[in-house]
């Protein structure tokens, strides 16, 4: 007990908690890479890009040290507000969902939306209009994904939605994509990464800002905070960090002007948020699509794993050695390996060889992954059936077909199927993992709504309950085909 309470004594001491005087914990995404925020190829422990600068010079304005908290891009909002750090930067974009549930500062980053296509396309892909019916890739949660939606009801464009930066503008050169629409800083590390793309700058779709964020009663730091931004902008300072990270463009001259012009309670963005009850409106029919995704999905890739996993149960039952051996190693690769290196392997690993469309690679993805796990369940059902029943049927003449079939193989289906209902609902949750790869399913469209909503309650309590209404009318199936196989025995 000592040791315990020695251990969080340390624990307290290393880790200063947020609102400390002499630190300014900020939250950020280095997975985001530069030029926002990355990890410093000389020092991996440390991080470097503007947003690490702007930060720095929030804190020294503030006489305060920095320090960098790591969270997920979309969790920033989320995080800030329970007080996990006291600013969330990052790319984080202004919009009227974050100004109603945050106290957001002013604006300290003019950026705008672009269009990146292939160069065999460069001429014939210029706008969304010229999109129509093409599936156009994006980040999930921002204003291009809001974009894109809009396009989708207006000009019939598919938006797929990612979880990063760098496959949307892979896809484009794989042919998967037509365009992607994000901001033009990830357009140009995108195009020095990857060869064989265009960007047209000059033909923004839109325009936005990016805002630091704080909790939403943390209006006295944030208007500190808009000062310092607002005396960095007359000073140079933020134009010298942005000419360094080469970022700097002709957008940014008129935008710190209005930017100065404008009060801290009056930003330049003045658009105001939709009251929550009319977001839900709009993102039911989304999530009531994505639930009859992740429905159609898991029920296709179940039936797949018991198929795949009765053949595997079945060679190594009656197999010989090098059957046995093969399918053995089977179960054991695709146990000891995660399900989402699996998904990536078939959806970017294999796109050499065969490009394999989003959803098709999530069905035999989890199927594949679940049919080992299928098997090893039939596989001791099987052997759970008394040998003496078999060898009695044996003698009484049946082959091992028919034994299987009148003996062996119901038997082993009723003690199988508990723990296959259990695995159908663990994969039903499971398809969660399959947004990776671009599929859209309820909880990758609960993260989307959250995040353009500023919260989880509604959101999460919504999924939650289409999560129910799908697993518990299976889990009540099988308690009643328990029960009425159970009867004749009893």
């Amino acid at each position: 007990m000592c040791a315990v309470r020695a251990f969080l004594l340390v624990l307290l001491l290393a880790v200063p908690a947020s609102g400390d005087g002499r630190v300014l914990l900020w939250g950020g995404d280095a997975e985001g890479g530069a030029p926002y925020c990355e990890a410093d190829p000389n020092d991996p422990s440390k991080v470097v890009g503007f947003d690490v600068e702007v930060a720095a010079e929030i804190a020294k304005g503030l006489g305060r040290t920095p320090q960098f908290v790591q969270v997920a891009w979309a969790s920033i909002d989320q995080s800030v507000q329970r007080g996990d750090f006291d600013i969330g930067m990052s790319g984080v974009e202004d919009t009227p969902a974050r100004r109603a549930s945050l106290a957001a500062t002013i604006p300290y980053y003019e950026f705008t939306e672009t269009i990146t296509v292939r160069q065999a396309d460069r001429d014939r892909f210029r706008s969304l209009q010229d999109l129509r019916g093409r599936r156009v890739g994006t980040l999930g949660g921002t204003v291009a994904y809001e974009t894109l939606l809009e396009a989708q009801k207006t000009l019939g464009i598919v938006p797929v939605s990612y979880d990063d930066d760098v496959h949307p503008y892979e896809d484009i050169v794989s042919g998967r994509l037509d365009a992607v629409l994000l901001d033009n800083i990830i357009a140009t590390r995108a195009m020095r990464r990857t060869a064989g793309l265009y960007t047209h700058y000059d033909r923004p779709v839109a325009t936005g800002h990016y805002i630091a964020i704080l909790a939403r009663e943390n209006t006295a730091l944030r208007d500190r905070v808009n000062e310092i931004l607002k005396a960095r902008m007359r000073d140079g300072t933020l134009e010298r960090i942005y000419r360094k990270w080469e970022i700097w463009d002709e957008h940014q001259t008129g935008f710190f002007a209005h930017a100065l012009a404008d009060s801290p309670a009056q930003p330049r963005n003045r658009a105001t948020a939709q009251p929550k009850s009319a977001a839900v409106l709009r993102y039911l029919p989304s999530l009531l699509r994505a639930a009859g995704i992740t429905i159609l999905l898991s029920c296709l890739a179940m039936a797949l794993a018991v198929t795949i996993g009765v053949v595997i149960a079945t060679g190594r039952v009656y197999g010989g050695t090098l059957s046995r051996a093969l399918l053995t190693a089977y179960v054991e690769i695709v146990r000891g390996t995660p399900v989402l290196l699996q998904l990536f392997v078939l959806y970017y690993g294999l796109s050499a060889v065969i490009k394999l469309p989003a959803f098709v690679a999530a069905l035999i993805g989890l199927g594949l992954n679940y049919a080992a796990y299928e098997s090893e369940i039939y596989r001791g059902a099987m052997e759970a059936v008394p040998r003496g029943q078999l060898e009695a049927a044996r003698t009484l003449g049946l082959t091992e077909v028919q034994v299987f079939r009148y003996i062996r193989g119901p038997q082993a289906f009723r003690i199988a199927l508990p723990p296959m209902t259990n695995d159908f609902v663990a994969l039903l949750k499971d398809s969660s993992l399959v947004s990776v790869i671009t599929v859209v399913e309820l909880t990758k469209q609960t993260q989307i709504f959250a995040a353009n909503i500023g919260s989880w309650v509604i959101p999460g309590i919504l999924c939650a309950a289409l999560y129910l209404i799908l697993s518990l009318p299976l889990a009540r199936l099988a308690r009643r085909l328990e029960e009425q196989w159970r009867a004749p025995s009893e």
